[in-house]
């Protein structure tokens, strides 16, 4: 009977119980062992030294004839009481020190010694660095630079190493368009995506070492996928079929694994991967990979890693693994910066970014699905939560392991408004040896955030409906805090309607928002823009009820005008650039300050300060230039 949503412990324990202790020795030359796993004890044939050697330039003597010498006092040996010897030279069984040359001289062919020796002195005496039959190397030590010198030295010509296996990768779905046939992504029709899975697999098994090959490209056709899969259990050592693993009515994976060997189990409780399965084909292990990107990453981290460790060494570290399949930089606790709930009873992996602010390490989840790439891109690392976390409180510690180096004491933490202009100080901010991460929060949400000490720096452009300006009352709101803030007006935007090309729904003005054929995105509650917006309804005398989709929110401009692009939404209040992305059309409306806000205390963060020099940088202002729809001050 397959089994069906085991735990990640209990899909360890299975790995372990199905192929644990087996593994395949080969017999490779030296100089292709680099990266190897012995796969035995190495002895050593010969001693090294072979012989009493020189372990200085000087004059071998007997240690005796040195005896009670002295710079004031030297001992005098005659012509046959020494030999002259180099570093490594054989030394005469007669001799049993080496006088340093520094310590003689000669004169009239006699050599002064000006120091005593005992006996063994500056000499190398045979198997000093390895006696014949002394393990050198143990089972499982990697072949590295050294040892391979090592190896060679005592004339290891052929070593016995772990074999590794072949593993290849089915991609399989109609919806996919094969590597091998990709053309202009522009011309991409709908219902149709690139094949980007192999890409990241073949990355990633090149940083394990492990010989990874793509297959050809199968339909969602089980006959076919049946003889895929036959064919490459023939070949291979560890198979892979990528996607339809699944419940859909194009998800053949599971079936056919049934149909030609067995299924050992299917669902995972973990999140994303939760559709991964294992089985066995003609004695070949076969792993069924969820379809979206993330999905099949963590799979291959979680369960085909250990996979390849068991059949290359015939076991894994449950500790250790994960650090070595993901090649993290640094794992460690980090507080939240903000509340998460996980799904009960589920391992679920977490996307983060990280931040020092004050003396203190924070992490917080990159929001977007398994098949965003990326957010995942964007990860500085991942946290797995275990399956007992529910509830996590903002300030919890969650263990975190980091996939990029993070420049702890110059990274600045943006929160605020969402602009894509600030986004393009990012890499200027790099050139000066420090880093910007931004988390758009809304203006307000950012102002709140620079209150609790929780960001670096912020941006705002929260209008007040009663007096027309702009922050100033907000600011306020924050006293006496806010009274070293130090405020940077960064540009003039454009803020106006979003609507599909051609506006359709002739979208000309605030009121055309309240027709019963209008349904809007908004933002969330603290965005500048959806404060705009308040305030034009105020003004005009509409109720928000009135208004069809005022409770739909998203996070950004970007987010807002997909879902115009979409037609899940008629129009959004947001700026030009958002417009022109998805080649939208814009109403301007209003045109409004942004600025930047930043505490006193954090003008001396190495990430502010030169975000503030990048501000000035010629290139900042081409790229916002190029955008459109900012005017500088």
């Amino acid at each position: 009977m397959v089994k069906e949503h085991l735990s990640l412990y209990e899909v360890w324990k299975l790995l372990q119980s199905k192929w644990g202790g087996k593994f395949s020795v080969v017999h490779v030359p030296l100089q292709q062992a680099l990266g190897a796993s012995l796969a035995e004890d190495i002895l050593s044939p010969i001693n090294v030294p072979h012989y009493p050697a020189s372990a200085v330039d000087g004059y071998a003597v007997l240690s005796i004839s040195t005896s009670m010498a002295t710079a004031a006092t030297p001992a005098i040996l005659d012509e046959g009481q020494f030999q002259w010897v180099n570093t490594g030279s054989f030394v005469p069984p007669q001799f049993d020190a080496v006088v340093m040359v520094e310590d003689t001289s000669i004169k009239e062919g006699k050599l002064y010694v000006y120091e005593s020796e005992l006996p063994g002195a500056n000499l190398r005496p045979i198997g000093e660095d390895v006696i014949k039959g002394q393990i050198v190397a143990h089972f499982g030590d990697e072949v590295d630079p050294n040892l391979t010198a090592l190896f060679y030295a005592i004339g290891m010509h052929e070593l016995p190493v772990l074999a590794k296996p072949k593993v290849v990768f089915i991609p399989t779905g109609d919806e996919i368009i094969p590597r091998e046939s990709a053309n202009d992504l522009g011309l991409l029709p709908p219902g149709k995506v690139m094949e980007s899975n192999s890409i990241m697999l073949e990355c990633i098994f090149k940083k394990w070492g492990v010989p990874f090959f793509v297959d050809q490209h199968v339909e969602d056709n089980p006959q076919l996928l049946s003889k895929a899969l036959l064919r490459a259990v023939d070949e291979y050592d560890l198979v892979l079929i990528g996607a339809g693993s699944a419940k859909g009515k194009r998800d053949f994976t599971a079936d056919v694994i049934e149909q030609e060997g067995r299924l050992l189990f299917h669902w995972i409780l973990m999140r994303p991967g939760r559709p991964a399965m294992l089985g066995v084909v003609r004695d070949k292990p076969v792993i069924g990979m969820p379809g979206f990107p993330m999905s099949t990453m963590v799979v291959a981290w979680s369960v085909v890693y250990p996979l390849i460790e068991l059949l290359t060494k015939g076991s894994f570290n449950e500790d250790k693994f994960l650090d070595e399949a993901m090649d993290v930089k640094e794992r460690l606790k980090a507080s939240l910066l903000i509340s998460h709930t996980s799904p009960q009873g589920i391992s679920e992996w977490l996307r983060i970014k990280a931040v020092l602010l004050g003396s203190k390490k924070y992490v917080w989840p990159i929001s977007g699905g398994s098949s965003s790439m990326r957010a995942t891109a964007e990860a500085d690392g991942f946290a797995l939560m275990p399956p007992e976390a529910y509830e996590c409180p903002k300030g919890k510690e969650v263990e975190v392991r980091l996939i990029k180096d993070v420049l702890w004491e110059n990274r600045a933490l943006f929160q605020g408004s969402d602009d894509p202009a600030v986004a393009r100080l990012v890499s200027l901010v790099r050139r000066r040896g420090s880093d910007l991460v931004i988390r758009p929060v809304g203006s307000l949400g950012g102002l709140a955030a620079l209150a609790r000490g929780e960001a670096h720096l912020s941006a705002a452009h929260l209008l007040d409906p009663e007096s027309g300006l702009y922050n100033d009352s907000y600011i306020a709101s924050f006293k006496p805090i806010s009274d070293k803030w130090k405020r940077y007006l960064l540009f003039y935007r454009q803020q106006g309607f979003i609507v599909k090309k051609g506006n359709p729904k002739d979208i000309n003005s605030i009121e055309d928002l309240a027709r019963s054929d209008i349904r809007i995105v908004n933002r969330q509650p603290g965005a500048g823009t959806r404060v705009l917006l308040d305030s034009m309804l105020k003004e005009h005398g509409i109720e928000a009820s009135l208004i069809k989709g005022y409770e739909d929110q998203m996070v950004t401009h970007l987010d807002a005008s997909c879902r115009v692009a979409w037609g899940l939404a008629d129009v959004a209040l947001g700026i030009k650039f958002a417009a022109d992305a998805l080649d939208l059309d814009f109403i301007p409306v209003t045109e409004e300050p942004y600025e930047l806000i930043i505490p006193e205390d954090e003008l001396d963060h190495p990430g502010v300060v030169a975000l503030l020099d990048a501000l000035s940088d010629p290139e900042f202002k081409e790229r916002i230039n190029t955008m459109g729809g900012y005017r500088w001050p």
